[in-house]
Formats: structure tokens, sequence, C-alpha cells
């Protein structure tokens, strides 16, 4: 009993030790990020001669000596018969874009944008591999107002859901000229949610006042700590139908053939039902569509990225670590299998 209990003391001081230099070490992290601020790069990398050299190396293992040699002499000879032919000048721009909650992927977004947009034509095409399951309503609507950007400026938007577009995360895909979905991806919640906690019975019951004083009869509708009134529930009410009415009409100027009122429930559909309903237009990962361009055309990868300080990347371990658990509790509540 008396070792088990100097083991558990021992265990205690050891996790408290723990804790204690990984807060030393994120304070240290935090005071030079405040110092020092990393700055952004922009990477565009050619993504058909990533495909070439995976097409040489699976020959190179695969086909025999005599097999590559005639493959190499049926290659150069089609080279030459094509030296003459125009080629295809234009290209296909790909951006991956992965939301959060928050959307502050979008200040990536508008630099990829905005370098592509500097060198692109109307020949051109960006292809966006979009994820996200959507988020706050002024970061999903700048989001998609970047991509706008792209058609504004007559070049073709392509833009593939391999996983999820939900929520924000639709209302960016619906921007593009050619909306893909593989056959589970997650489509659609074209609805608005909000929700908050009040704890005023708990502080009522510990004899604990709580004072909030505005100026303009609805600059608080609700509270957290305050009692709520009927008034301020109908209002915030209104506040959010408002927003869902702006969402539908933003949908249906983006895409008129699907019937709105049917989808603007907050449903979600896997890729085959959203098809059938409009949401889409085609049954098809980023990697098929891609390799149906290749090796007609070039394919450059645009990607902006912004070196991280230790603080930085300590919060967004544990800000991914519980998106997964959100997201995992989601996917339990609501599966299609």
């Amino acid at each position: 009993m008396e070792f088990l209990y100097e083991y558990g003391l021992f265990l205690a001081k050891a996790v408290t030790l723990v804790v204690a230099l990984i807060v030393i070490v994120a304070t240290i992290a935090g005071a030079a990020s405040k110092q020092k601020q990393g700055k952004g790069q922009l990477e565009i990398l050619s993504l058909t001669n990533q495909l070439k050299d995976i097409t040489q190396y699976a020959r190179t293992v695969l086909l025999d000596k005599a097999t590559l040699k005639k493959l190499a002499k049926e290659q150069k000879k089609e080279e030459k018969s094509k030296k003459d032919e125009p080629k295809d000048q234009s290209r296909l721009f790909v951006i991956d874009f992965h939301g959060s909650m928050d959307a502050h992927e979008v200040e990536r977004l508008r630099e990829e944008v905005t370098a592509i947009l500097c060198v692109a034509n109307e020949k051109d095409e960006v292809l966006v591999r979009l994820e996200s399951g959507g988020g706050v309503v002024h970061g999903y609507g700048l989001a998609a107002s970047q991509l706008q950007r792209l058609k504004d400026k007559g070049i073709k938007l392509t833009i593939a859901v391999d996983k999820v577009a939900a929520s924000g995360g639709y209302m960016m895909a619906c921007v593009a000229d050619y909306l893909l979905a593989s056959r589970f991806a997650y489509i659609g919640s074209i609805g608005v949610l909000a929700q908050l906690p009040n704890f005023h019975k708990l502080l009522k019951k510990n004899d604990i006042e709580f004072e909030q004083h505005t100026a303009g009869e609805y600059k608080r509708t609700l509270t957290i700590f305050g009692e709520n009134t009927d008034a301020g529930r109908a209002k915030f009410r209104e506040e959010i139908e408002e927003i869902h009415d702006m969402f539908k009409d933003y949908v249906q100027s983006q895409r008129p053939q699907m019937d709105i009122h049917k989808v603007a429930t907050g449903e979600f559909w896997p890729g085959t039902k959203a098809k059938e309903l409009n949401l889409v237009d085609e049954i098809m990962t980023s990697d098929d569509y891609i390799l149906s361009h290749y090796p007609q055309r070039e394919i450059f990868s645009v990607k902006y990225t912004v070196k991280k300080n230790m603080a930085e990347k300590l919060g967004i371990s544990f800000a991914q670590a519980a998106e997964r658990t959100v997201m995992r509790v989601l996917s339990q509540a609501k599966s299609w299998f």
C-alpha cells in the first residue's frame, strides 16, 4: 500500500513537471513570435513533371528491358510526328483549400488567387480541391468572394469535393463553373446554426450578480450570463433567418438550375444524391480530373505557405485534435452506412 502511495506521489510530481515545462516552452515561443513574425512564401510546383516521374518509375519497375526499349522508340516517333502540331498552351492551376471553423485559410487563398491572376489568361483553368464542413459566415463569405475573382477575369473555375463541402464549404463550392464530387462526399447543409449556453440560473442559485450595459435596443439580443427575454430571442431568430435568406439567394444565383427550396433545409447528402438534386455537376474525384488533363496540358500546384513558430504549432495541434473529435462525434450521429 505504501509503495502504491509513493508511486502515485512520484507520478503526480512527474506530470506536474512535464506540464510546467510545456507552459515555459509555450511562453518563450509566444514571446519570440511577437518579436519575429514568419513571412509567407509562394510555391509553384509542376504536377506534370511529377506525373511524368511516376509514370517513368512505374514502367521501369514493371516492364522488361525489351518492352521499355520498344516503348521509348514509339514515344520518340510520336513526339516527332507531333512536333509541327500546334501545342495546347492552356494551363491547369491546382489549389488546395482545407477550411477550418474560423476560415483563417482564406488568407492563404487570397495570395494564391492573386498569384494566378497575375499570370493566367482566359485559356487557363483553375481547379480547387475543396474540403470544409463550414464555419463563420464572414470568413466563408470572403473565401467565396476570392474564388469569384477568378470567374470575374474570365478564367474557368472547377471545384472538386473529395470528402466534404457543407454549409460555408458549399457556399464556396457553388461558385464553380463546374462542380465535381466523389461518390460519398458530404454535400449541402445550406442552413445557419447559432447556439450559446446560458448560466443565469446557475449564477442566481449561487447569489452571483451579473451586470451588462448597452446602448441601442438590439446591441445585445442574447447573453451568456444574463437573463434572456422573449424579445431578445425573437430578434436573434430574425437575424438568423436573414442570414439564411442571404445564403439561399447566393446559392440560387450561382446554381439557378437547382430547386433551392428543396435543398436549403440544412440537410446534407452523399455525392450521388447531390448530383440528382443538381448540387453538383459530375461524380468524379480530383485525381481523375487531373489525370484527364495529362499530358495534354501543363499542370501546376499553387500553394502559399507561412512558417509557423513553436507557439502556433502547439496551438494548431490542440485545435486539430479538438476539431477531429467534433467531426468524429458528428459522423457517428449521422452516418450513411
